[in-house]
């Protein structure tokens, strides 16, 4: 059980403005690894991405300045069933990164495992319906329970070897008028190298979209209740971050998430509106910072560099699997909601300069990390693999 400590908003106001960090104000040059969507498989075989993991984190600890590792949520895929027994073997296998390892859910391992593939409702003995493959017969609050049990047993420090210290919203917030924050343990914040880090929980699949739990006619009083808890609570988790980065001087802001809030996923664009506080909150705050604005998701699973907040910006895309990279612009939009041209004609409204996403590579072979280097002080022009004090590599080791 976790024990929280609850205070008044003006001691939260003061933490969140103070002085946690890693490294805060260094000007040297930081580099961490970014992955999301793996390994997806199970490790009966040696093709799939769960056997090949021990090698795959053995390529992240070989590089020597890789300083943290940034997993973006989906420790599965759509078609596994949400098992404690396979969230422990993730856990395990994570427990050999060297360095710190921040985690934020994804909708696979827990708002998903209500649906039939990933074994919602299904059992093994279906006479007498008596043992659901799935945890807790996948409801997603208490596989989200069980994440947070699992991942996140010591709130305000990370995984790996070198844990390290970080601000959890579970022990920052607002008991007064906002005492449900004290569950979201997964949402932290940090400051390394004069920047500040933050991640929210902000699933894809069938949660900040149009799904229905377990296929139901209408959305039930939890799914809505916990939609609403927990997008409030994200929408002040950033607003906490960035005003600690404006307090404190930092130069950029580096975002992480698993949805891909600019996915239409084949389906049409009212389908994802549910987004669009989270966009409008982005994209509000980084206009107000100013400075270098970094968002990392996964979700829709090939690699994509742009800024989906202001119109006709420079954008690659991973046009094939483990492929090299392709203008986006350049690709027809075939009509049926799969690709979008360009994200902006979805929500024509900003005009945002100071912000990258990337969408980092997941579900296929061959694995892949993307080795992002910050130096605070360096503003290089928009490419496909740079923006301002941020440069990436697409990594695919030999496994």
């Amino acid at each position: 059980m976790h024990i929280r400590r609850t205070l008044p908003a003006v001691a939260v106001a003061a933490i969140l403005a103070g002085t946690i960090a890693l490294s805060a104000g260094s000007n040297g040059t930081l580099t961490i690894a970014v992955y999301g969507d793996s390994p997806y498989g199970t490790s009966s075989t040696d093709t799939t991405q769960t056997f090949l993991t021990p090698s795959f984190i053995g390529s992240i600890n070989a590089d020597s300045d890789v300083a943290l590792v940034l997993h973006v949520g989906d420790i599965h895929s759509g078609k596994q069933f949400c098992t404690q027994a396979y969230d422990q073997l993730i856990y395990n296998l994570w427990l050999s990164f060297v360095g710190p390892l921040v985690y934020t859910p994804g909708d696979n391992e827990w708002t998903d495992c209500h649906k039939k593939g990933e074994g919602g409702d299904v059992y093994l003995d279906p006479p007498t319906n008596s043992m659901p493959v799935d945890y807790a017969a996948g409801n997603p609050i208490a596989n989200l329970t069980l994440i947070r049990q699992i991942f996140f047993s010591n709130p305000g420090h990370t995984l790996g070897q070198k844990a390290r210290q970080v601000t959890t919203q579970a022990q920052n917030y607002d008991a007064v008028n906002h005492p449900t924050d004290a569950n979201y343990v997964e949402n932290v914040m940090w400051e390394q190298n004069g920047v500040l880090f933050v991640t929210i929980n902000l699933p894809g699949g069938s949660n900040n979209d149009a799904d229905i739990w377990f296929g139901a006619a209408s959305m039930t009083q939890p799914q809505t209740d916990e939609i609403q808890q927990r997008s409030g609570a994200d929408l002040r988790w950033l607003d906490a971050a960035f005003g600690r980065a404006a307090a404190n001087g930092d130069r950029a802001v580096v975002i992480g998430t698993q949805a891909d809030m600019w996915d239409r996923d084949g389906r049409a664009v009212d389908h994802i509106d549910h987004y669009d506080q989270f966009i409008s909150s982005i994209a509000s705050h980084t206009s107000a910072f100013g400075g270098p604005v970094l968002l990392f998701n996964g979700d829709s699973h090939h690699f994509r560099s742009d800024n989906p907040l202001k119109q006709g910006q420079p954008c690659q895309f991973e046009s094939g699997v483990g492929s090299t990279t392709v203008d986006c612009n350049s690709i027809p939009d075939p009509g049926d909601g799969t690709y979008t041209q360009d994200a902006w004609t979805n929500h024509p409204y900003y005009n945002v300069s100071n912000f990258h996403r990337i969408v980092v590579h997941g579900s296929t072979l061959p694995l892949e990390w993307l080795r992002v280097s910050i130096t605070p002080r360096v503003s290089a022009p928009r490419g496909g693999n740079a923006f301002g004090p941020f440069l990436w590599q697409r990594i695919q080791p030999a496994l």
